[in-house]
């Protein structure tokens, strides 16, 4: 959820401070602020609203001076938005300030008790009882107070510290929120996600669960929650700055939507070689495969829709039972998890904090976790067995593209390898799925050449759509899903999704003169069927568009719009026909005038639950 973002050094924070939140506000749009220690005391600054608001306010951070400070730019949880609620937060004598992404689950229980012993609240958030507990704790040691504070906190946070009297220290703490520490020359950072600071740095230390960090312009030093110093290793980032920049594009979604040829091919390539396809990362042995009698997927929004589809593929491929759970629900119905059992985590941030949580439970009793992951180093890549990266780069915007596409990738990879080694797929068979799938980065572009400004006009037509249902059968159908998500969450349009035999057992009943209905035509043994679905629908007034394989004519016939994408086999259908989903989501959200990078209520890191 929220961004944070640090600076000590020798330079002016406040400008390099503004600058990171820049490349968070993805995290959060609520507000943003504030606080620089400028030798003497703590200076602050923040406001509800969008971060180009405290830009105005601290005239681009010349307002403020000093070389040391915190900033964050939130996603409201406790407390609407507004400038009280904004971080970071004071104690009560303004000489610690405090930036927290996460939720305290017992701050009032601890509210409750600092009130009795003399303390006054300014604000509703759950951030400001950390500041005051501090304050409550702290008596000239801060890694002592720091160390007693998380002792009390229940739930998830990474905190950004700043004390009035050591002007040249800073301090985090994290918990199941993610935070990372950045090291430059005479220079160091903390930050939620990576691009904050690839501006500056690429050398990085990944902070782990209840690690306390001292930051100081000579360096960092790291210890655990019992204040023994802890050795850490520096990772290096491979990230470029410019691939966390929009580079053109009007917005960060469409340029991810456009990178997704590259992103695809980046997964895809590493793990084929010569006609085999090679998984060193899965660290499973063919007997291990052979033994394997059941597949979790937990996931997130479009992650689990990626697992949806994967369910139809490893069936039918691999002949292995896949359930699919949402990762906020599966620890709640004690799953069965026995020998002989994998669990795939599925997350585009690696710090989900459902699918995190899901993946503790699923170690907890006992079986194998693979985390298919795109940010190296995070929490779910960290605690995970193994990892399956999908190496497809910064992904900014809200709305998920290109992670959704090479998780799909990943999938596909983990289907054909099982099928191969349990002996279920015949060669050719096998073969021939892999030369469609070596295919996908140029089909994707094909798209991408000749189909945009035909799905622009279309989508001129539904800016002022209310709403829309997606339908499709098999593989269509969890396509439809992700098509649904990516219409309602950019264009604020309300849209579902709904397997095309299910409209008879009730949603047809919404279908009147001038309804949206996207149908999706791609699976040969079951598009007579979703035909008729298309035929029922237009019998009661639906406008559809479809998008169907090329050389479809039956599609024309029957929509009143097509949309022909190129033809693959009946598994990486979604990998194309998503393409055109996104595109049509994503002009009409243009059409409307909306935020697209940044749409209402969202952010792009869940690290809450």
């Amino acid at each position: 959820m929220c961004g944070i973002v640090g600076y000590i050094g020798n330079k002016q924070a406040a400008a390099i401070l503004l600058d990171g939140l820049s490349r968070l506000e993805y995290r959060g749009y609520d507000s943003a602020g504030i606080a620089i220690h400028d030798g003497n005391k703590l200076l602050l600054a923040k406001c509800k609203g969008r971060l180009k608001a405290l830009r105005e306010m601290t005239d681009e951070g010349k307002a403020l001076s000093g070389a040391i400070g915190i900033g964050h730019t939130r996603w409201a949880t406790h407390g609407e938005p507004s400038d009280t609620n904004s971080h970071p937060h004071f104690n009560s004598n303004e000489t610690i300030a405090v930036v927290h992404n996460g939720i305290i689950e017992n701050y009032m229980k601890l509210k409750t008790r600092l009130i009795q012993k003399g303390y006054s609240f300014q604000s509703q958030t759950d951030t400001e009882v950390v500041a005051q507990l501090l304050d409550y704790y702290y008596e000239g040691d801060a890694l002592a107070a720091i160390a007693k504070l998380i002792t009390k906190l229940e739930g998830s946070y990474a905190l950004g510290i700043v004390f009035n009297d050591r002007p040249d220290e800073l301090y985090a703490v994290r918990k199941d929120s993610p935070l990372i520490v950045g090291a430059g020359e005479d220079e160091y950072f903390i930050a939620s996600d990576v691009p904050a600071i690839l501006k500056h740095t690429r050398n990085v230390y990944y902070l782990d669960n209840g690690e306390i960090v001292r930051l100081t312009r000579d360096g960092v030093s790291f210890y655990n929650g019992d204040l023994d110093a802890v050795n850490k290793e520096m990772s290096t980032v491979s990230w470029d700055i410019s691939a966390a920049e929009k580079g053109g594009y009007e917005h960060f979604m469409l340029k991810e939507i456009h990178e997704q040829p590259k992103a695809v091919r980046d997964t895809i390539n590493p793990r084929i070689r010569g006609n085999e396809i090679v998984i060193e990362e899965l660290n499973m042995s063919d007997e291990d495969i052979k033994r394997l009698r059941k597949i979790y997927i937990v996931a997130c929004g479009s992650a689990y829709h990626t697992g949806v589809t994967a369910k139809y593929i490893i069936e039918d491929l691999a002949r292995i039972p896949v359930e699919v759970d949402l990762a906020s629900e599966f620890r709640y119905r004690n799953p069965i998890l026995d020998e002989g059992t994998l669990t795939i985590v599925i997350s585009q941030s690696g710090e989900t904090a459902d699918s995190l949580a899901a993946l503790r439970e699923a170690k907890r009793q006992g079986v194998k976790v693979l985390g298919i992951i795109n940010v190296v180093g995070s929490s779910i890549a960290r605690e995970a067995d193994n990892v399956m990266y999908t190496w497809a780069g910064p992904e900014i915007a809200v709305a998920t593209t290109k992670a959704y596409s090479t998780q799909l990738c990943a999938l596909y990879l983990l289907a054909m390898h099982f099928a191969r080694v349990r002996g279920s797929m015949p060669q050719e068979k096998y073969d021939s799925l892999l030369a469609d799938l070596r295919k996908l980065p140029e089909l994707i572009q094909e798209i991408l050449d000749k189909n945009i400004s035909q799905i622009q006009y279309y989508a001129s037509k539904f800016v002022a759509v209310k709403d829309c249902f997606f339908i499709g059968r098999g593989i269509d159908y969890t396509t439809a899903l992700e098509g649904s998500l990516k219409l309602k969450e950019i264009s604020y349009i309300h849209s579902e999704a709904y397997p095309a035999g299910e409209l008879k057992h009730g949603p047809i009943a919404l279908i009147e003169d001038g309804t949206l209905v996207i149908a999706l035509l791609t699976q040969d043994e079951l598009n007579k069927k979703t035909i008729s679905n298309i035929v029922e629908v237009k019998s009661r007034g639906a406008q559809v568009l479809t998008v169907a394989f090329e050389g479809n004519e039956e599609a024309d016939k029957v929509s009143d719009m097509t949309v022909y994408i190129p033809v693959t086999n009946k598994y990486f259908a979604t990998s194309l026909s998503v393409i055109a989903l996104q595109l049509l989501a994503y002009y009409v959200s243009v059409g409307k005038g909306l935020d697209i990078d940044k749409p209402r209520n969202l952010a792009k890191s869940v690290t809450v639950e």
